[in-house]
């Protein structure tokens, strides 16, 4: 659903005003939460940002000095009955920019459209109810139905949701087997591109995780298991897909598998006799009392059926050592590189470093609001076009970028 100008403002004024009133009402539970990063990204000859054409785990040569700018706004109200059921009603906008290249998609028969929905649009992304305290044997379990962000298992330093479903559905979540607890849902892809119509596309998924497995002391386990399915009038009626998944917590060190057949990251996407299988390692340690270093090594193996834009590995590794000079100030320095080795074809690879002075409201890695100024170097060789076959003639994309950015998250 794209919203017009004076809507989202009537939007956000009701929502200011309904802020000042439930915040001289002690009952009234309103929030206002959300992720953005906004800033200037200036490089010197057209090549913005280092990628490797093709790559498969998200941001895989690094996201620092390497993303673009968006954010999401949610407002949530929460409601607590006689019954003691307790409530939330919760909306959310979006506002990304596009990658380049970023606006070609693919349709339910296979064919190729531009996505007519330019950068600088809002979008709504969110927009569900839900209730806990609703069966007496489980309080803790949490109904809800509606629009909402949906099992998006998300990295960090390649910013890769190596599962999602985001849709709009119903489902149950915590709910409480003995010592583990259960998530299920049966969700929609959305009609339209963007997110841009109200309807189901046809595409549908049954999601499931499986959570809070405590294997020894300080090891933990997630395990997801998604269905993929179409309906009758759809191309892909008679595809099916199937997702596998598990996340192992050593101490905040994880380790990421998933297999997938018919699909990648998305049971909703469905292409026949795909498929994949990824798995990473991501973790942090500590070089002092004021310097970390974060850590990503990631693999991912597409099989297309020998399709030559299929058929291809991305192997990518990244790190990030950090140094606080007091609780304000720190200076980072992120170095990636990702390889994408086609079946059928060459290679096309990328790599960057970028270097980052940061002012932020706390000494750690992850305090927020972060005011961040950069430079990044890197190169992208790619061989291999989008379809699969070799290029001819100069294949190398030299990239040099400054910029200044402010991320938060509240």
């Amino acid at each position: 659903m794209k919203l017009s100008n004076l809507t989202l403002a009537c939007l956000l004024a009701t929502s200011t005003l309904s802020a000042s009133h439930f915040a001289n009402a002690e009952s009234d539970d309103f929030a206002f939460t959300g992720y953005a990063r906004y800033g200037m990204h200036y490089a010197n000859n057209g090549n913005d940002y280092v990628t490797a054409d093709g790559q498969l785990a998200g941001n895989a040569a690094g996201r620092l000095g390497n993303e673009t700018n968006g954010g999401e706004f949610q407002f949530s109200k929460g409601f607590e009955g006689p019954n003691g059921t307790k409530w939330d009603v919760v909306l959310m906008l979006e506002n990304w920019w596009k990658m380049p290249g970023s606006l070609e998609k693919e349709d339910s028969n296979g064919d190729t459209f531009t996505d007519d929905v330019g950068n600088g649009d809002v979008f709504l992304k969110k927009f569900y109810a839900g209730a806990s305290n609703v069966f007496a044997s489980q309080p803790n379990a949490y109904v809800w139905a509606g629009r909402d962000f949906h099992q998006r298992p998300q990295e960090g330093l390649n910013d890769y949701f190596f599962m999602t479903h985001d849709g709009q559905g119903a489902g149950i979540k915590n709910l409480e087997l003995g010592n583990v607890k259960l998530n299920v849902a049966f969700v929609a892809q959305t009609d339209g591109s963007s997110w841009t119509g109200t309807g189901d596309n046809g595409d549908y998924a049954l999601t499931t995780k499986l959570h809070d497995i405590k294997l020894a002391d300080n090891v933990d386990l997630s395990i997801f298991a998604n269905y993929g399915l179409s309906s009758d009038d759809s191309a892909e009626a008679d595809i099916k897909a199937y997702q596998v998944g598990t996340i192992f917590n050593f101490n905040g060190k994880k380790l990421s598998l998933r297999y997938t057949d018919n699909t990648d990251n998305s049971a909703f996407n469905k292409t026949e006799d795909l498929n994949t299988i990824y798995a990473s390692f991501q973790g942090g340690m500590s070089l002092g009392d004021s310097t970390t270093l974060d850590y990503q090594l990631a693999y991912h193996n597409n099989d297309g059926a020998n399709d030559a834009a299929d058929d291809r590995t991305n192997y990518s590794a990244i790190v990030r050592p950090m140094h606080s000079w007091n609780d304000i100030h720190s200076t980072w320095l992120e170095a990636g590189y990702s390889l994408v080795d086609y079946d059928n074809a060459d290679e096309n690879a990328a790599w960057k470093v970028t270097l980052s002075q940061n002012i932020a409201i706390g000494k750690n890695s992850w305090d927020r609001p972060m005011l961040r100024f950069y430079a990044t170097v890197g190169d992208a060789d790619n061989k291999v076009a989008g379809d699969g076959s070799e290029i001819i003639g100069d294949t190398t994309r030299d990239t040099f970028a400054v910029g200044a950015m402010w991320e938060a998250w509240w």
